[in-house]
């Protein structure tokens, strides 16, 4: 396996904009000033984390897309799924905020559509700004929906149609908390119930039919 650092690329300028900032300010006699950007490059470095994971080999597994708490499991309508349970994470401030490919698959479609920016643990945050990434498996379809928050104002995606996901592999992230949705066939054993925590790549929340 490659080595890298194990920051999400997007973090970087935030972790080093803030810490060139409190260089310059400490290089010039000002000590106390630059403490609060000593304190957000730190901050910055926690929240970029993005740790490498081994990813388990679970037959017709539906991994979790992100680290958090779940909110719900529901049934759902989704365009592309059809009939569906919804599961939806809410990731904290504290959370690692990458998102990965619940299944290995075929990027079908990428849709991002504007929208407000309640908190994501509402229940109307489906109305949020958010990405739509609709993946065709061996086995089934799956839909995965990054929901920007209320501080959470900038979602990244890295894929586009036509690209194709390892389950577990890394596809985008969303800033400073935040909800992802996750669309699978309804009939699926979904193994998760509100409050559970989940970890991104690694728990399998469901299996496929």
């Amino acid at each position: 396996m490659e080595r890298r650092l194990p920051i999400a690329r997007e973090g970087w300028p935030f972790i080093l904009g803030s810490a060139a900032i409190a260089v310059g300010l400490r290089l010039t006699g000002h000590r106390r000033l630059a403490l609060p950007f000593w304190a957000a490059s730190l901050a910055s470095l926690g929240f970029f984390r993005d740790p490498e994971r081994e990813i388990p080999a679970v037959a017709n597994g539906v991994l979790a897309p992100a680290d958090g708490r779940v909110l719900g499991v529901e049934d759902a309508v989704d365009p592309f799924v059809g009939p569906s349970t919804r599961v939806s994470i809410f990731l904290s401030p504290l959370d690692v905020h990458v998102n990965r490919a619940p299944i290995a698959g075929l990027v079908v479609d990428v849709i991002y559509t504007p929208g407000h920016f309640v908190a994501a643990y509402d229940p109307d945050a489906g109305d949020n700004e958010r990405c739509a990434v609709r993946l065709q498996g061996d086995a089934a379809r799956v839909t995965v929906v990054q929901i920007a928050g209320v501080v959470a104002r900038r979602i990244v995606c890295r894929v586009g149609s036509g690209d194709k996901l390892a389950a577990g592999e890394r596809f985008g992230m969303i800033r400073f908390g935040s909800r992802t949705d996750c669309y699978v066939p309804r009939g699926s054993d979904v193994r998760v119930r509100p409050g559970d925590r989940v970890i991104g790549g690694i728990t399998v929340i469901g299996l496929l039919p």
